[in-house]
């Protein structure tokens, strides 16, 4: 099973009625999801993902005034539930996945990702931030949200970098993709540097997937799965993907 499947229907299963006999009455205060670091956030994990960090679990997200009163009690509740679920769990939480799940603050939840508690406002703060940590924190799924607090900030970073930030982005590939492919890789080649020819050839893929990507007005993911999630992109995707994978 998908793993934002499977923490969606923990959810409706056990976390949804154990909110509404728990705490009926601070729910219009909360939203839920699965959205952060972790390959089935992207809905790219399979058996191998499972050995950690992979398991029945999603996230809380509280508005600031509610976080620091109704947040213990939740977390409490959060771990009372059972670690397995349709026989998968219990969730392996490895030294790097610590925190991925569980009950956040929303402003605390972005700022790990961006550094902000807030959307971006200014074209050199849209600038600063990494691809990839816009992806993460934009994608898997929101089940509920119901004071909205949390799909407001998601849409406004899903709206995607202002025009002339994403140009300047696109120009900047542009320029790297010429620099590594077409002018460095050949002449690491002719000296028989390897190292240096393959690092340019890497780099030269990697830069034609963020460009792809922009194009797309869609966030690069992690490295690991940026080749993978080219297939989804309608312009240029596929054909970008099956080039790649053949040049390689």
């Amino acid at each position: 099973m998908n793993g934002l499947e499977l923490a969606e229907k923990y959810f409706q299963a056990l976390g949804l009625p154990m909110l509404e006999q728990r705490f009926s009455d601070r729910m219009d205060r909360m939203a839920a999801g699965l959205v952060g670091d972790g390959s089935e956030c992207f809905g790219f994990d399979d058996v191998l993902s499972r050995d950690h960090d992979w398991g029945p679990s999603f996230c809380i997200w509280l508005l600031p005034e509610d976080f620091q009163g109704l947040g213990p009690a939740l977390q409490e509740a959060l771990d009372e539930l059972p670690a397995t679920f349709e026989g998968y769990g219990p969730r392996q939480e490895s030294r790097w996945g610590q925190g991925r799940v569980g009950v956040f603050e929303i402003g605390g939840f972005y700022r790990r990702f961006i550094g902000l508690e807030r959307p971006p406002s200014e074209l050199n703060e849209w600038l600063m931030l990494p691809e990839n940590a816009l992806a993460a924190c934009t994608n898997g799924r929101v089940f509920v949200d119901f004071p909205g607090a949390f799909t407001r900030f998601r849409q406004a970073l899903l709206a995607f970098y202002p025009e002339d930030v994403r140009k300047k982005k696109i120009a900047a590939r542009c320029m790297t993709m010429g620099q590594a492919g077409q002018y460095n890789f050949p002449r690491c080649v002719k000296r028989g540097d390897r190292f240096a020819a393959r690092y340019a050839e890497t780099k030269f893929c990697a830069d034609v997937i963020s460009a792809v990507f922009l194009l797309n007005r869609r966030y690069t993911p992690f490295y690991k799965w940026m080749h993978r999630a080219l297939k989804d992109l309608p312009v240029l995707g596929p054909w970008v993907h099956e080039e790649i994978s053949a040049l390689l």
